[in-house]
């Protein structure tokens, strides 16, 4: 047990799946697969879990928002794990979702970089392409380098429905997690990105939107606009195994509420 417990541990740190799959044939196992930006929720929320349920582990696999809600689809996991609402389409194929937070979207820059807040416009813009260059938005006189999610990213979803830039941004990179984007954003003076709230490290600086800083109590208050949910996904017509209810039920429990705060998220319970 301690072994899983660590092996827990470690997943929700480095992001590494416990497994290759996310099959669930064990009825001591509980597998979940999606958003890489719900990582340290979902992580805490499993290692908590697995502490609490001697015998029992929990598999979290970060393969991005819609790889999720597709391992549901086809069965591969028992709950997928989604940065986004469902859309219509999805919902009308048979899945279900259940919100277990709110998280913030940073928008992030070097931390040498001199701008420290910028609009929703501001934002749109640069992201269209219309600013190009730092200094018209009081910065050097630099090219602004933009970094995104790629395509699926329930995070590149949030972010382009809230700024109103879907399938109108002009990437540089188009990266496959939240830790990549944080990292190359880090490494760049002039790049700009975007990222959980509950992922963000010192490593690089979330600016302000409107005047309002990114923080658990700016998105609990609606405050801090650009903000998304973190989104439990499961077949409507399939019964959960007894496992994966207790723990789709202790997700959403008011003990799991201060660990999903501690994890830099805001419980919707």
């Amino acid at each position: 047990m301690k072994k899983r417990v660590l092996a827990m541990a470690l997943a929700a740190i480095t992001g590494v799946s416990l497994m290759a799959g996310c099959s669930s044939s064990n009825s001591g196992t509980v597998s979940t697969d999606g958003s890489t930006s719900m990582e340290k929720v979902i992580g805490t929320i499993g290692e908590a879990f697995q502490q609490k349920n001697d015998g029992v582990t929990f598999t979290y696999n970060p393969t991005g928002s819609g790889s999720g809600i597709t391992a549901v689809q086809e069965g591969r996991c028992d709950i997928g794990l989604s940065s986004r609402a469902l859309k219509d389409e999805e919902k009308a194929s048979g899945l279900t979702e259940t919100v277990l937070a709110y998280d913030g979207i940073a928008i992030i820059v070097h931390p040498e970089n001199a701008i420290s807040d910028l609009s929703i416009e501001d934002i749109a813009d640069i992201y269209t392409g219309k600013i190009t260059n730092w200094k018209d938005v009081g910065g050097s006189d630099t090219e602004i380098v933009l970094i995104g999610r790629e395509a699926g990213s329930g995070t590149r979803d949030g972010f382009e429905s809230i700024t109103g830039t879907k399938d109108s941004c002009k990437y540089r990179q188009e990266l496959t997690s939240t830790g990549d984007v944080i990292t190359t954003v880090a490494n760049n003076p002039d790049a700009i990105g975007y990222a959980s709230l509950a992922a963000l490290k010192d490593t690089v600086k979330p600016l302000s939107v409107g005047g309002v800083a990114p923080s658990e109590s700016a998105v609990k208050d609606g405050s801090y606009v650009v903000q998304r949910p973190f989104v439990l996904v499961t077949k409507a017509d399939t019964k959960l195994s007894d496992v994966a209810q207790k723990f789709f039920d202790f997700a959403l429990s008011d003990e799991a509420v201060e660990l999903i705060s501690k994890a830099g998220a805001v419980a919707a319970k």
